[in-house]
């Protein structure tokens, strides 16, 4: 046999068994297809019974054989999303909670956002305070001044808080905050139980403050028109500063300086040495106050700013005017209507005094509307105490 024929007959024989090779795993691998494959095949529906494929097709129009989505909710269902209260009471659970136990609660559960007095901390929202403040021009408003029903208040803490853990409270729970909160605005006393049964007893005070909303008829018609693209005002101008939005740091030097030229000026009248002036300034008189106490007072007042005002144009708003309060005759504010407690007390707010109405108001004077639970440190006190003095 001559070379090239053995070489011709090698490679085919290889060639073969390759062929073969792959004809064996097609075989077994690669599936086949039918002689007359389908352009689209429907996809067998699932196994559901009977009654849920009529209750679907029922609650969604569907027809005679076609499949409809969902299905209707179950009892179970709608009651875990049907939580709203109204304001005639419906929707209430049974329960009852305390103003004591409220007190409890709130501070566990809301006070790091509100404030243990509902007074509000940093930018959440005040609950409490705003009394007769709705008609300013910076109203506060809160569970007290502004809303109109109990409902709102119940359903919202129920529904939503506390805040990144809603709904973990108890019904008894609720109530106690609520009734809480109508404490701390001086709605109810502090020996007050809310619940289900007398709920529709509590007043409040903004109740008839709100009327139907009647725009879609009344105005829609008037401001819907083409929109004002170009010199659309007369003129422009300035109607806020920032020192109205409260929100411009004070000059702590500006009184510093003003000390000094009055103490100069005074100087100069007596024709003293230069040096004079340095030891006037230097050394403060017997009654000066540690400025860095009072900036400490005044950082412990932030407890106390939704009740109360100090300083020029401070008006009583659920707490008196605190300009001159120490030293003062105890309930002496024109204007300010006391608790029974404080009315009939005699004495002044000396120091002492201030010191342990601070510390526990109510075991001081059982009885009084102050619902700030006391200050516990005795620093705290005395910094307050001598902010307060600031203020004549």
């Amino acid at each position: 046999m001559s070379k090239s024929l053995k070489l011709f007959g090698g490679t085919a024989l290889g060639t073969i068994a390759v062929l073969t090779m792959a004809v064996n795993f097609a075989d077994r691998n690669v599936a086949g297809f039918p002689e007359n494959p389908a352009v689209m095949t429907a996809i067998a529906p699932p196994v559901v019974s009977s009654g849920l494929v009529s209750a679907a097709n029922a609650s969604t129009g569907a027809g005679e054989g076609k499949y409809g989505l969902g299905r209707p909710a179950l009892p179970e269902e709608v009651a875990a999303w049907d939580l709203d209260v109204s304001p005639d009471g419906t929707g209430l659970p049974v329960g009852s909670g305390s103003v004591e136990d409220g007190e409890m609660v709130f501070s566990e559960n809301c006070a790091v956002c509100h404030g243990e007095f509902a007074e509000g901390v940093d930018n959440w929202p005040k609950l409490a305070g705003g009394e007769d403040s709705l008609a300013d021009e910076d109203p506060l408003k809160t569970v007290g001044s502004y809303w109109p029903h109990l409902s709102t208040a119940w359903d919202y803490v129920h529904r939503s808080m506390p805040y990144g853990n809603a709904q973990t409270l108890t019904d008894d729970d609720v109530y106690a905050i609520v009734a809480y909160m109508l404490y701390s605005n001086f709605l109810v006393e502090d020996d007050f139980v809310l619940s289900n049964e007398n709920f529709l007893e509590v007043e409040m005070p903004n109740a008839d403050g709100f009327i139907i909303d009647d725009r879609a008829e009344s105005e829609y018609s008037i401001w819907r028109t083409e929109p004002c693209m170009e010199n659309c005002k007369d003129s422009v101008e300035i109607t806020m500063r920032a020192t109205v939005l409260n929100v411009t740091p004070e000059d702590e030097a500006s009184a510093t300086a003003e000390e000094v030229i009055e103490v100069a000026a005074a100087v100069t009248e007596t024709d003293a040495a230069p040096e004079a002036v340095v030891e006037a300034v230097a050394e403060p008189t017997a009654d000066a106050v540690d400025p860095a106490l009072v900036a400490a007072g005044e950082k412990v007042f932030g407890k106390c700013k939704a009740c109360h005002q100090v300083g020029d144009g401070a008006k009583n708003r659920s707490g008196p005017v605190l300009n001159g309060v120490v030293g003062a005759d105890i309930a002496a504010v024109d204007g300010f209507k006391y608790s029974k407690v404080l009315s009939e007390m005699d004495g002044a707010w000396t120091e002492e005094a201030l010191a342990g109405f601070l510390a526990n108001p109510r075991g001081y004077a059982k009885g009084t509307k102050m619902s700030f639970a006391g200050l516990k440190k005795e620093e705290d006190i005395a910094a307050v105490t001598a902010y307060l003095s600031t203020f004549k």
